[in-house]
């Protein structure tokens, strides 16, 4: 049994924890070990409930969700779900199709998976980092105004 260091414990917490959510194994399987490769902390999740429930009890810098989950609709309620926590999580829809039709949810980032996985994990810092950047103009005005 391996014992935690410090720098263990500090490493991951700088790691960048992110939900995906997809219904297919392998799909699923696949997108994840590609994550944890690039240094994502990643939870997954099969269906709408379960993501929800993950949601709840964990803060996730990026949720990435397949657009068809047991509904046609379920992956755009994961992320309508998403953007209703107080941690404004950074959000996106990754699928296999290549679909001319706007997503209709504002703001919906689409990544086409399998993508060429140097640009699909840049493309997914480049969420997270927009994020914290969000969060942090957030923190500045909230700072601003109450003090």
């Amino acid at each position: 049994m391996r014992n935690f260091t410090d720098s263990d414990r500090c490493l991951e917490l700088e790691m960048a924890r992110v939900l995906l959510v997809d219904d297919d194994p392998t799909s699923r399987l696949t997108l994840q070990t590609v994550l944890q490769a690039g240094g994502y902390h990643v939870d997954a999740a099969a269906s709408f409930a379960e993501a929800v429930g993950k949601l709840e009890e964990q803060e996730y810098q990026l949720v990435l969700s397949d657009l068809q989950l047991e509904s046609p609709e379920a992956g755009l309620k994961v992320l309508a779900h998403a953007k209703m926590m107080d941690y404004k999580p950074a959000t996106a829809i990754v699928t296999t199709y290549q679909n001319s039709k706007p997503l209709p949810m504002k703001q919906a980032h689409m990544l086409i998976k399998p993508e060429d996985i140097p640009e699909l994990l840049g493309k997914v810092a480049n969420l997270i980092s927009d994020r914290a950047a969000r969060k942090m103009r957030r923190e500045m005005r909230h700072a601003t105004t109450s003090g």
